[in-house]
């Protein structure tokens, strides 16, 4: 009864510190003003050579973890892996990685408790094998869904290019600069469109916190890892370098997007066949079989139950 008790407190405390997780990576707002003021201070701190390691311990739970995780070895790589795999999802926030690390260690730890509470009666060779399946399941899952989140908010990103690049141009003809354009598209684009909306809201409030124009579209196309978007980058930043017509060459360029994305969306019905070979080879054609050849075969050996020529 008591192990009960415990297993159930155990599991309620872990289920509600997930939830608490999932709640700061997906609630908070981004603030450029604070990113670019952290990117001074790193400048600052890249002058002043090595004088100690890159991390600190103090400054609140999230950075005394990342400083911890930190010492290990691979640990700051792996830090700055998921610091980009998360911008790329849309979660930029202060203590993202913090937050994803717990999530992480406790799923881990979850996954891992449960499968030894169920595998704890069963022999020996089961319960390893049932325990290399957790740990393999614990460690690759919450990476799988970081790579699912990445991908889904690149498809966002990639889907509401053409129409906003096409609004992007018709406001720039209208005589307005860039950055009053792209704040006006973005306000446009909200209800539409919200992460290509916020991206190019992220940019303007970079430019006017003082960053140059050419690191915002950099860090921009940083954090979203779209070629489309580094194309986009590189013809706004050669067009104000060169004074060139940059609505004409938007234009050009949301049509070109389109061609694109219909190419991709017949490439991939060409590849809907070739992915449906599988399921109907496992699933359709078996059944299909014992439709068919059963009544048959029944029918065969009801008449073959008395022998051969029997009546």
């Amino acid at each position: 009864m008591f192990t009960a008790i415990l297993v159930f407190v155990a599991g309620f405390v872990i289920v509600a510190v997930l939830l608490w997780s999932g709640y700061q990576l997906f609630t908070e707002r981004e603030t450029p003003l604070e990113d670019r003021l952290d990117e001074l201070q790193a400048n600052i701190a890249a002058a002043q050579v090595a004088r100690g390691p890159r991390r600190r311990i103090g400054g609140g739970f999230s950075n005394s973890l990342l400083y911890f995780i930190s010492l290990f070895p691979g640990g700051e790589d792996w830090i700055r892996s998921t610091e980009r795999e998360l911008a790329q999802a849309g979660i930029r926030q202060r203590g993202a990685v913090a937050v994803y690390s717990v999530f992480q260690a406790l799923f881990f730890a979850a996954i891992m408790g449960g499968m030894l509470y169920l595998q704890w009666n069963n022999p020996f060779a089961t319960k390893i094998g049932g325990m290399a399946a957790a740990f393999i399941l614990g460690y690759l899952l919450p990476q799988q869904v970081l790579h699912r989140l990445v991908k889904r908010y690149r498809q966002k990103l990639q889907d509401a290019l053409p129409d906003t690049i096409d609004l992007l141009g018709i406001v720039l003809g209208t005589g307005l600069a860039l950055d009053q354009a792209m704040m006006r598209v973005s306000e446009e684009m909200q209800y539409i469109y919200p992460a290509l909306a916020n991206e190019f809201s992220t940019v303007v409030m970079q430019v006017k916190a003082g960053q140059e124009r050419s690191k915002a579209f950099a860090q921009l196309v940083r954090r979203t890892g779209i070629e489309d978007i580094k194309s986009l980058a590189a013809m706004i930043i050669q067009s104000e370098r060169f004074g060139t017509s940059l609505s004409q060459a938007l234009k050009v360029y949301a049509d070109a997007l389109r061609t694109r994305r219909r190419l991709r969306a017949e490439a991939a019905v060409a590849k809907a066949g070739i992915k449906m070979l599988f399921p109907i080879v496992l699933f359709i054609l078996p059944a299909l079989f014992v439709i068919t050849l059963v009544p048959g075969m029944i029918s065969v050996l009801r008449d073959l139950k008395g022998g051969i020529g029997a009546r």
